[in-house]
């Protein structure tokens, strides 16, 4: 079976080009104003490349990350020794991670949840961190509104690197709108001098939450105190503009 949200050696490239250490899409200075008095450590699942994460941990912050991808463990390794800080860093994944601390906060930015497709597993896992997260832990997580399933595919994207050309296709392969997902084809492609050097092809598939959805998701799994805003603005409720919504909640 084609393997799903697997994010290789060229895709891991990409994400890098795109989205490096610092890139705020304005879920940076948000996390870290609202964990600007958070006393004990961090967990940030699906780390990445530590574009969050490293600015967590420059403000003082125990982070530990996760990600199943080991070409991303590696960018983030070599991106927390250019940056001259230390994290606690594992190949897990949401569905099996062992939480060696109970955790202050857990931090889950840029829709990562969403690679969860099952949402039963998803409920689970919305448990897991409840178990992992100490007394009051708080948990912060993004999604994309329930209506970017509609949207269509991106257009080619293009990025330089040196010598290299990096170049990402996507195709929608199928959306339904009953269960709430969409699988995208994705193909990287990397170029030097006019000739295709290597290619990668990944199927990326995601679930989209409606808000009252995933607020009653948070309850069932033990959260309380759950607070919704739109677009990284605090205590403001999302609104049919939004493009990302932010849910927190603390461990009841």
């Amino acid at each position: 079976m084609q393997p799903t949200n697997r994010y290789g050696a060229l895709a891991a490239w990409v994400y890098e080009l795109d989205k490096p250490v610092g890139r705020s899409f304005g879920d940076i200075a948000f996390y870290r104003q609202r964990l600007a008095g958070c006393d004990g450590p961090i967990l940030e699942p699906a780390v990445g490349n530590g574009r969050v994460m490293i600015p967590l941990l420059q403000d003082g912050h125990a982070v530990h990350g996760f990600d199943t991808s080991p070409e991303m463990l590696e960018r983030c390794r070599q991106a927390c020794r250019a940056h001259g800080v230390t994290a606690t860093l594992s190949r897990q994944g949401f569905e099996s991670f062992v939480s060696p601390v109970a955790f202050a906060a857990i931090v889950v930015p840029a829709g990562s949840f969403q690679l969860l497709v099952d949402p039963a597993a998803a409920r689970a896992v919305l448990r897991r961190f409840r178990d992992a997260l100490a007394p009051g832990g708080r948990l912060l997580l993004d999604l994309d509104p329930l209506g970017c399933l509609a949207e269509p595919p991106s257009p080619p994207r293009f990025w330089e690197s040196g010598d290299d050309l990096l170049v990402l296709h996507e195709s929608r392969a199928q959306t339904d709108f009953v269960r709430q997902t969409s699988v995208s084809l994705l193909r990287y492609e990397q170029w030097r001098s006019g000739r295709l050097a290597a290619s990668e092809l990944e199927l990326f598939a995601l679930r989209f939450w409606g808000v009252l959805e995933f607020e009653l998701a948070l309850r069932e799994a033990g959260f309380a105190d759950i607070l919704v805003c739109g677009d990284y603005r605090a205590d403001t409720p999302p609104d049919g503009a939004a493009t990302v919504v932010t849910f927190e909640a603390r461990a009841a």
